[in-house]
């Protein structure tokens, strides 16, 4: 047997605990559904599947208009909002929020547009007075969006999307606002036309628990209307062609059927559980997570918490008695070799220095305090200077903060 053979058929007892901020764990239920049978994709059985999934998706997005979606990565997503709604040289106006931000303003200049970057220390979310001002400025409309991500990944902070839409309106300015929710949608309140957004980008692999493979744009009547006369090439990623054939539940292209099968699952448990509770949920563990982190004597990356992420959790590294920042790398193997835990990586400027606990998606009080004292142990075994009592702090909380009764189905 080869040793990459003999690594994938190693398996550990008990499960590995996938606690990164995606790709999330997969529901046994999506799971099982995923495993279906493939069908004819222009069959009657097929129409039915999408247009339960094209309605049931509409309200975790908060919109009643099309929800696109794509056999693709959440950077396929990105793609599709930018080449539908822009035309060659048009400026888009971008918060470098963090490494997610960074990358989408990459693939803005691939495409030919020009970014314009605010930057920011990867510390705080999108600062809507500044936007703001730097529209006012632009009296002559060169700025064609304003392109920000809700909840950045690689920093554990969450933006006001609202500020920036209230900032773009106080400018008097005609700019798209597109909105990447890749690690939020599902996980934290997002109300698409309620806060004025014009193109929301979403993936799969997150709070929808799914595997990787399908991304969304839901779109506004402007960005619709922007799409008419925008230049930037386009076939696949078209709008047009994918809305006509929705409305009957087809696509123009070959869709990933049994992902849409998974996606049905999933979107049948959100709504079972109730959005608003699924939101408190998040929202419960996020806490239960920062108290531990406080517990253990360690800095959360997040500055305000105001703009904590309900998905996830980005941790400082201390300093070693000599003033060295530890590895968070060096800590992250520790956990997953000791205990078999994945724990999520520092990203671009971030590298080494942080590591990010995912707690989001399937995930209820004992997969967190699971996660948590794999986390205090592997500060223990690696060596890293902490304080005992980061899972007793969590514990405490969620014992006065008591989840909603949970809902059981009948055999």
């Amino acid at each position: 047997m080869s040793r990459l053979a003999a690594t994938l058929n190693s398996h550990p007892a008990g499960r590995h605990f996938l606690q990164i901020p995606g790709p999330t764990n997969v529901p046994d239920e999506v799971l099982r559904a995923i495993d279906h049978p493939t069908i004819d994709h222009r069959g009657p059985e097929f129409a039915q599947l999408g247009l339960k999934v094209l309605a049931d998706i509409k309200p975790v997005f908060g919109t009643t208009q099309p929800v696109i979606i794509y056999p693709a990565s959440g950077t396929g997503a990105w793609e599709a909002a930018m080449v539908n709604t822009l035309s060659p040289g048009d400026a888009v106006l971008m918060v470098e929020t963090g490494q997610f931000a960074s990358l989408w303003k990459k693939l803005a200049e691939r495409l030919g547009l020009v970014p314009e970057i605010i930057e920011t220390d990867w510390r705080s979310g999108v600062d809507a007075a500044v936007v703001q001002a730097r529209l006012a400025a632009d009296t002559g409309h060169r700025i064609k969006a304003v392109a920000v991500v809700h909840n950045e990944t690689s920093t554990g902070v969450t933006s006001n999307i609202p500020a920036v839409r209230r900032a773009i309106d106080a400018a008097k300015h005609p700019a798209l606002l597109l909105v990447d929710t890749i690690s939020s949608m599902g996980s934290i309140a997002f109300e698409h036309d309620a806060w004025g957004v014009d193109v929301t980008i979403a993936g799969s692999q997150k709070g929808l628990m799914l595997p990787p493979g399908l991304s969304f744009n839901a779109v506004s009547e402007k960005a619709l209307d922007a799409s008419r006369t925008a230049r930037l090439p386009r076939a696949y990623w078209a709008w047009d062609e994918i809305i006509t054939a929705n409305e009957k539940g087809y696509w123009p292209t070959t869709p990933s059927t049994n992902l849409l099968y998974g996606l049905a699952a999933a979107l049948d448990r959100l709504h079972a559980e109730g959005l608003a509770q699924v939101f408190a949920r998040h929202d419960r563990h996020a806490e239960a997570t920062r108290r531990a982190v406080r517990g253990w004597g360690l800095e959360i990356l997040c500055r305000n918490p105001a703009e904590y992420s309900s998905a996830l959790t980005a941790v400082m590294m201390p300093a070693d008695a000599g003033g060295q920042t530890h590895n968070a790398d060096a800590f992250r193997k520790i956990v997953l070799e000791r205990f078999n835990m994945s724990l999520g990586t520092g990203l671009g400027r971030l590298a080494t220095k942080v590591f990010r606990i995912g707690h989001l998606g399937d995930f209820n009080d004992l997969t967190l305090l699971g996660t948590l004292a794999g986390v205090e142990m592997g500060l223990q075994a690696a060596g890293v200077p902490h304080r005992a009592g980061g899972v007793q702090a969590a514990i405490d909380y969620l014992s006065l903060a008591p989840a909603a009764p949970a809902t059981l189905k009948a055999a």
